[in-house]
């Protein structure tokens, strides 16, 4: 491939993108990693939850299932190995009657058809006992998921990027690709200093945009781009001591996993997201939605304080439904979907994504025909 300036070009330095990096990085290849932000992780990557989640309701054969499973398991071991934070401190997942118990069983058999590892029911007084300022009718609890570093993750894998050779570039827009004659392609990048690459292999990974990257590469079948949905979500930190060390989530609502609570990697509690559809990215975040969190989370902790609750932060996840729609899987189109050798084009890579992110890489890998083993 020493006709091309990298072997692979990859676009968008979040989690994903990355951990796309690094598994071609792996296999031999020189990459370059293009992110039009002048920072890596900088838009769904940085406004999420930092949960490392267990897998235990996708879809039986879906991708979201098999990928978020095999990520869970590669991702704590990278960690540990790379030295980044994390606390693997479990999840309980929370009915507060019996209607909702009703749904644990059904959440239950899915995790287990997943390959979740040791998850179980817990009666009333077994959650409690772990959390006792929970209020529930009865709870699951899966010892596997976590909390981590997600930021402390990225810097990992962009440093394997270039310790293999590679380079993750900064402030440099895609700004569109073409196929070259006798493979591979042509790559223009923008920014202050715009340019041409070429490239045997093209992998884009760019979250939010992945429509319009792939709307940007010639011959793309313009059909086979799904519309664009924004799913925002709001979190509100919490003023005064954590109440749970645990992950705490109601049964999942229509099209997301609902309002959960965490304990951050600093100790402080986080409550979020909640899930509306916005026209566009805004990470505003409105305080008078509070009340609607206050309503929520004291189903399952009737103790939280009155004022307690204080605006943080918002994200926005790159969504393939809109609201009344059915959630749909991971899409990772490969050249057995768009027809374009040596190309693979990743859309709707919200939750479970961040988890999922070394398994996502690994497909992607082999979507693009490199299925051997790292190098």
């Amino acid at each position: 491939m020493a006709e091309f300036d990298f072997d692979a070009v990859v676009v968008g330095a979040g989690a994903v993108g990355l951990a796309c990096g690094y598994a071609l990085s792996r296999r031999g290849l020189v990459v370059a990693v293009l992110e039009q932000e002048a920072a890596i992780g900088q838009g769904v990557s940085s406004r999420n939850s930092e949960v490392i989640h267990g897998g235990l309701y996708y879809p039986t054969g879906s991708l979201k299932a098999r990928l978020c499973v095999a990520g869970r398991r590669a991702l704590y071991p990278f960690l540990q190995a790379h030295g980044v934070d994390f606390d693997r401190c479990g999840k309980l997942v929370v009915a507060a009657d019996a209607d909702e118990a009703a749904k644990l069983d059904h959440i239950l058999k899915q995790a287990r058809t997943n390959g979740v590892e040791d998850m179980r029911h817990l009666s009333r007084a077994e959650a409690l006992a772990l959390e006792p300022e929970l209020a529930c009718a009865a709870a699951l609890i899966s010892p596997q998921s976590g909390v981590f570093d997600s930021h402390g993750y990225m810097l990992a894998l962009q440093g394997e990027i270039e310790a293999a050779g590679g380079a993750v570039v900064l402030a440099t827009p895609f700004d569109g690709a073409g196929p070259l004659a006798g493979g591979g392609f042509t790559v223009r990048a923008g920014g202050a200093e715009p340019t041409t690459l070429t490239c045997r292999y093209l992998l884009t990974a760019p979250g939010l945009s992945a429509q319009g990257v792939a709307a940007h590469i010639e011959g793309f079948p313009a059909g086979l781009i799904p519309p664009a949905h924004f799913g925002k979500g709001l979190y509100f930190r919490l003023a005064g001591r954590a109440p749970f060390t645990r992950l705490i989530y109601p049964p999942p609502i229509h099209g997301a996993l609902g309002t959960h609570y965490r304990r951050d990697l600093g100790g402080q509690g986080i409550f979020g997201p909640d899930l509306h559809y916005v026209d566009a990215p805004d990470y505003t975040v409105d305080p008078a939605a509070a009340a609607d969190f206050y309503r929520y989370i004291r189903k399952f902790w009737p103790g939280l304080p009155d004022g307690a609750l204080v605006p943080d932060y918002a994200g926005v996840r790159p969504k393939l439904h809109g609201p009344d729609e059915p959630q749909p899987d991971f899409r990772i189109d490969g050249p057995e979907a768009h027809g374009i050798e040596g190309l693979v084009a990743l859309f709707g890579i919200e939750s479970p994504g961040l988890t999922s992110s070394l398994a996502i890489g690994e497909e992607a890998a082999g979507r693009l025909g490199l299925t051997s083993g790292p190098a």
